[in-house]
């Protein structure tokens, strides 16, 4: 089955975006856990919404870090990155888990992050997450 989410990152790289809809399945099934908002069903919104990225960052590049089978679902890590049209940098993280049958992906779980940029230190981060701010160690 990783042989599918490899065959995946070869067509984001070469923005073949018909060989990447032909990995995903007519009914494929979207969701993002931390943004539960943008789930989706079916190949016909991928292909749009990959459309659209190409579209905006015309060097995108995806660069699959390790993926792991279990049972029918693969798991992966991703790095993706490029220049969106407006001059942005554009830099993702994170991981995917995604079920395979008969080559194609049926469903996607997609934990991928925008890379911080602002670079706040693990004090702050928790604090941001708790409302309190963890004593510094000496050291």
């Amino acid at each position: 089955m990783s042989e599918v989410v490899d065959r995946l990152a070869a067509a984001l790289n070469a923005h073949d975006l018909e060989a990447a809809a032909a990995l995903i399945h007519e009914n494929y099934r979207s969701e993002q856990p931390a943004h539960p908002g943008e789930a989706f069903v079916g190949r016909a919104q991928m292909h749009s919404n990959w459309q659209a990225m190409f579209a905006g960052i015309p060097d995108f590049h995806a660069e699959l870090i390790r993926s792991v089978d279990d049972g029918d679902t693969t798991w992966s890590e991703w790095a993706w990155s490029g220049n969106r049209v407006d001059g942005r940098d554009f830099q993702l993280c994170g991981v995917t888990l995604f079920e395979v049958s008969n080559g194609q992906i049926t469903a996607g779980r997609l934990y991928m992050q925008d890379v911080d940029r602002a670079g706040v230190g693990i004090a702050e981060a928790v604090q941001a997450l708790s409302g309190q701010r963890p004593d510094v160690p000496e050291g």
